[in-house]
């Protein structure tokens, strides 16, 4: 590659990859910059030990930051390629196209919206939409049916209850949540959502260990529409890639006015996430969410920049600035909650 990568769209690139979902909002990324090539690299400091100690949610969040890093460069026009899981090696200029600027322009307004959702039904279209954009050599997104589903609540209901009563989560969870909301990272209270007033879904509950929050309370839906997205490869490598396939969905459900939140419980207690595997084909699940219709959720906090950056010694920094010199990514420089 001939032209180097300015250091305004590297910094807008940057950014826009920052707002990528991770679990707790850890954020547990860094970003290694070379004259042809970003890096993205996990950061084990963040790494969650109780719900996580193989990494893998870790490396899902590595791929959907990947997945923003190469729209956000594709909608500044420049083509880029991987040379590995995190390595998103530059190429030459290129107009971006109009499907490009869609999802990109959806990564500053992806939200995790753990509030109530409708009871309108998710469209045919987006339903196909989602499928489509999860499509990828070995990983694919089933919307489960009603007898599926009411068996993945029943383990996530489960796992959520054994989870609930282990002081080590309880203490990990409360490391990664924030009364006050004036932190980078973790998850504020602003974005809790609201208490349910009936039997409620089994949703994580960020302020099991900040009961003195003010919360408002909210019927929940006793149906939800739930999607699992599933690899063949449950290694590292196949883990960055569903991330990547991840964060298209969620970009496109966000393209398709639609709300999504993870439900983990089942995944991150393995004789509950065994049971979800296709013992056939060897199908195995690295994401359940809930899809539908809400009311818009707040953002959450994401880390400056200057923290997860690293640069050879002599390199100028980053600028602060994280405008697109042709303003193809909209809402670059807005915060976007996990």
């Amino acid at each position: 590659m001939d032209e180097r990568l300015p250091d305004r769209t590297a910094a807008a690139c940057v950014r826009a990859a920052l707002t990528a979902p991770s679990a707790h909002n850890t954020q547990p990324w860094l970003f290694r910059l070379g004259t042809d090539r970003i890096d993205v690299l996990t950061d084990p400091r963040r790494a969650l030990a109780v719900i996580d100690p193989d990494g893998r949610a870790m490396h899902l969040s590595v791929g959907a930051a990947v997945c923003n890093l190469r729209l956000a460069l594709a909608a500044a026009g420049w083509t880029s390629r991987l040379a590995g899981p995190g390595r998103v090696v530059l190429g030459p200029r290129r107009e971006p196209g109009a499907g490009v600027l869609v999802l990109a322009s959806a990564i500053g307004h992806r939200r995790t919206n753990r509030g109530p959702y409708s009871a309108a039904p998710v469209g045919a279209d987006a339903l196909t939409a989602l499928r489509l954009a999860a499509q990828a050599p070995d990983i694919r997104l089933t919307v489960l049916d009603p007898v599926r589903r009411s068996a993945v609540l029943a383990l996530t209901q489960a796992a959520d209850e054994r989870q609930r009563a282990d002081p080590a989560y309880r203490c990990e969870l409360a490391r990664w949540t924030d009364a006050d909301g004036t932190r980078r990272d973790g998850v504020p209270a602003r974005t809790f959502g609201p208490r349910a007033t009936t039997a409620p879904l089994p949703l994580r509950d960020f302020g099991l260990t900040l009961p003195a929050v003010e919360r408002t309370a909210a019927r929940f839906e006793r149906h939800p529409l739930l999607v699992v997205l599933h690899s063949r490869r449950d290694t590292p490598g196949g883990w960055v890639a569903a991330g990547r396939a991840l964060q298209r969905v969620l970009l496109t459900a966000t393209v398709h006015g639609l709300a999504t939140q993870p439900m983990t419980q089942a995944l991150e207690v393995p004789e509950f996430r065994r049971y979800l595997i296709d013992p056939d084909v060897r199908w195995c699940p690295q994401m359940i969410l809930r899809v539908g219709h809400a009311q818009p959720a707040p953002a959450g906090p994401r880390r400056d920049l200057r923290t997860v950056v690293l640069r050879e010694p002599g390199d100028r920094p980053l600028p602060r600035t994280t405008a697109f010199p042709r303003g193809a990514l909209v809402g670059a420089g807005r915060r976007s909650g996990r």
